[in-house]
């Protein structure tokens, strides 16, 4: 669809809400592109009202959208901006909706954090029942999806009450899997290509590692919540995870740590001697992340185990006594259906996880579901699948903690992770709702920097790939200083 702008650039909301409505368009900015399909978007300020209006056409037919918001001279820049935003999305909602008679299950929320904006209301003094109007009538927001934003909201504002200035998350990256999946587009290596690159690797990234655990001591900062992510860390041998953890324990002070959690992923990569390895550092959290209990699904999505390897490594893992258990679903994955999907989380449900995370399937550049034109099941099926796993894991115990939701996702859903209350993930509730600094060690690593005063991000970025990361050391140091001066500033 051509999008032509008119007083403003706002492409990442107008192509947010374009995905949602029409998601087999893409946006084309050519002026002179001869497309069928169009979208004009203009924003005016006058003396008190500034207004977005939005014209589409689309398979013949053309609707209108037009939204007003108040926006005094004085107001501070970022909730200017914030504003003109709703305009140009609530004008762009109403047109779109009009000429495809849809609204979707979010309604006019495109951002990546619809729990974000139910926080700012709550933190304004609203009560949760007049959150859930505002998100009804003035963004038109399903009931269902107005409750996950919500009660998300309430459990990052109680994890927030317990944060001190100087706390911070460690994230370590092991970018190496046993095979690549077809969705993923995370920098990640395959061993059976990769294997020779992994003890150099180990050798860098401990000393960033001594780096880094200097850098934090010397600004006075706290290790709150560590996770080591990937990739596939479980892909390390029993005796790489014991030297990587025994160097990084030694390392940092992690005595104020009040979570050690470990992606063990794969089953295929799960055994009784690393997963003592695990349990023997202090891990606490784990991840076992199936995707599906469907072989036929397993297979589509190139993974080499089966649903019994599943159901073993569950078995292992909660015998061997580790507090807490996640479990990650994928709705809308190859060669699934609303059936199979049930199926998935009816039995997953007996495994003893206490957390269950339902990802939506995104399909994101680099994945092989888009390089290989692998058949997904439809947006409607999606939802037919998210329908059933709200209220089923709610009926088992299961109360939302983090949402978020990302670009080229199936049918514009969410992703959620659902616990047995008191089991928490902080780690994914600091990060998803952004109330600290997440330092992020390690290839394809992305730190990022808060302040939550000043309303204040800053991201620096590793080296994409293990190779890169090995041979590019100076670039390592760069991003330790970023992060030693910004809270310097920070903690004065």
């Amino acid at each position: 669809m051509k999008l032509i702008f008119h007083g403003h650039d706002e492409r990442y909301a107008v192509e947010q809400s374009l995905l949602a409505f029409f998601p087999e368009e893409r946006p084309v900015y050519d002026p002179e592109a001869a497309e069928d399909s169009a979208a004009t978007v203009n924003l005016s300020a006058a003396r008190i009202y500034t207004t977005a209006t939005t014209a589409i056409t689309y398979g013949g037919r053309t609707a209108r959208g037009l939204s007003r918001v108040v926006i005094p001279h004085d107001l501070d820049p970022y909730e200017a901006e914030r504003r003109r935003q709703k305009a140009v999305k609530l004008s762009f909602f109403k047109a779109a909706r009009a000429i495809t008679g849809v609204t979707p299950s979010w309604g006019a929320l495109t951002g990546i954090r619809p729990g974000k904006l139910a926080e700012r209301f709550l933190l304004e003094g609203n009560s949760p029942r007049q959150v859930d109007r505002i998100l009804d009538k003035t963004y038109f927001v399903a009931p269902e999806r107005r409750r996950l934003a919500i009660e998300t909201a309430q459990a990052g504002l109680r994890a927030k009450a317990d944060l001190r200035p100087e706390d911070i998350s460690l994230y370590v990256g092991i970018p190496f899997c046993p095979t690549r999946c077809a969705y993923c587009s995370f920098v990640s290596q395959s061993v059976e290509k990769s294997l020779p690159m992994i003890e150099p690797y180990l050798d860098v990234l401990c000393r960033e590692i001594t780096d880094a655990a200097e850098m934090v001591r010397e600004t006075g900062l706290r290790i709150k919540s560590f996770y080591m992510g990937g990739g596939t860390p479980t892909t390390l041998s029993a005796q790489q995870m014991d030297r990587l953890l025994t160097h990084l324990n030694r390392s940092f002070d992690l005595s104020g740590c009040v979570e050690y959690c470990i992606e063990a992923g794969r089953p295929d990569t799960i055994t009784r001697d690393k997963l003592q390895v695990l349990l023997d550092h202090g891990a606490d959290r784990i991840s076992v992340n199936p995707q599906s209990l469907d072989d036929r699904v397993l297979s589509a999505i190139g993974r080499r185990h089966t649903a019994r390897d599943i159901e073993e490594a569950m078995a292992l893992a909660t015998s061997m006594g580790f507090p807490h258990v996640n479990m990650d679903l994928i709705a809308g994955l190859p060669e699934d259906t609303p059936e199979g999907f049930r199926r998935t989380l009816d039995t997953c449900l007996t495994y003893g996880a206490d957390n269950i995370t339902v990802h939506t399937l995104a399909l994101k550049k680099g994945s092989r579901i888009l390089l290989e034109g692998l058949t997904i099941p439809s947006a409607e099926a999606v939802g037919e699948m998210l329908d059933y796993a709200n209220p089923t894991l709610r009926s088992h115990g299961f109360v939302p903690y983090y949402l978020y939701r990302q670009k080229y996702m199936s049918g514009s859903f969410e992703n959620v992770g659902w616990c047995i209350p008191g089991a928490e993930g902080l780690y994914n509730i600091y990060i998803m709702e952004e109330l600290h600094s997440i330092l992020s060690l390690g290839a394809g690593g992305s730190t990022k920097m808060v302040d939550p005063q000043g309303n204040r991000i800053t991201r620096v970025f590793h080296a994409k790939y293990p190779n890169e990361y090995i041979t590019r050391p100076e670039k390592l140091r760069e991003n330790l200083e970023s992060f030693r001066q910004f809270h310097r500033e920070l903690l004065k």
